[in-house]
């Protein structure tokens, strides 16, 4: 069964969304610190506190101007980064655990991602695997000592333009942690009607999907539903096609909920119903592989 958790980063009311999502018995809120403006991480500390059942995921790597200047005076940031607001650096990846465990009032968080490590790598697969093992290093060493569960990668393009793969992730927290017992526990990409070519790599049994959930990974799938755009872009024919007496925006989830592999999808609302909506269609009922198969076709027919 898919399950879904909600995520953050286009929420504009991250209390009502955490909130509704929490009473419904969500098990994961993906934040980070730079969602809403660096507010929503201690604006879900008293949601996580009445809830402590839910798992929180946050993220080091993007960062807002204020906080990077104040990493920049902290001295864990150098100019460069912080003109790009980017780094996974050892000291930075350091410096925003303990934010976030402040910010979120969790003494050990669930998860923590690498947040779109690479960012401005300019095909330099080398030097951007060296800085993902040195933030591995960083994340093991904040593992032990009791600061966080696991980590993970959350990337929107990281597989798509082969800049990592699952195995060249496995094999650098390996490198990392000094041996095959590693924290490395989650991988997150885009999913959707819209980003089609996870779904049908895992239906090939292929792709990174299928090769994290093999790993004994989780996989969370983000965007299902494009940031919110792509129930206007699917028409009712489209809909029934995907399932009869669908709506669009259902119809996405069923689709993004299908794939193979997947843990959960990543989704917001501050609506009750929406929300109830969604956990429905996405723990129900799933489309077989073929219809899968057949959408994929036509959303992206093989040459």
């Amino acid at each position: 069964m898919t399950l879904l958790g909600l995520g953050t980063y286009r929420s504009r009311d991250v209390v009502t969304s955490a909130a509704i999502a929490a009473a419904a018995g969500c098990p994961l809120i993906d934040t980070a610190p730079a969602y809403g403006k660096g507010t929503h991480q201690a604006a879900l500390a008293p949601i996580l506190k009445e809830h402590p059942r839910v798992r929180i995921a946050t993220k080091v790597g993007h960062m807002t101007t204020g906080q990077a200047c104040a990493a920049l005076v902290g001295g864990v940031l150098t100019e460069d980064e912080a003109a790009t607001r980017h780094s996974i650096a050892p000291a930075y990846a350091r410096h925003q655990v303990g934010m976030s465990r402040a910010e979120l009032q969790r003494p050990m968080l669930d998860l923590v991602y690498l947040h779109n490590p690479d960012h401005h790598h300019n095909g330099d697969r080398q030097g951007l695997h060296a800085r993902i093992r040195e933030a591995f290093t960083a994340l093991e060493e904040a593992r032990t000592e009791g600061l966080l569960l696991g980590y993970g990668v959350a990337t929107w393009s990281g597989f798509r333009d082969s800049a990592f793969t699952v195995p060249e992730l496995a094999c650098l927290a390996e490198e990392a942690a000094g041996g095959p017992r590693t924290g490395l526990a989650a991988v997150q990409l885009p999913v959707s009607m819209v980003q089609i070519d996870p779904i049908r790599h895992a239906l090939a049994g292929t792709g990174p999907i299928i090769a994290a959930r093999d790993a004994g990974w989780e996989v969370w799938g983000s965007a299902p539903l494009h940031g919110g755009e792509l129930p206007a872009r699917i028409n009712d024919h489209l809909a029934d096609y995907i399932a009869t007496g669908t709506d669009p925006a259902r119809a996405a989830l069923l689709v993004a909920a299908a794939t193979p592999g997947l843990t959960g999808v990543l989704l917001s609302t501050t609506n009750t119903n929406h929300w109830r909506q969604a956990a429905e269609t996405v723990t129900g009922p799933r489309l077989s592989p073929l219809r899968l198969k057949d959408l994929c076709d036509l959303l992206q027919p093989v040459p």
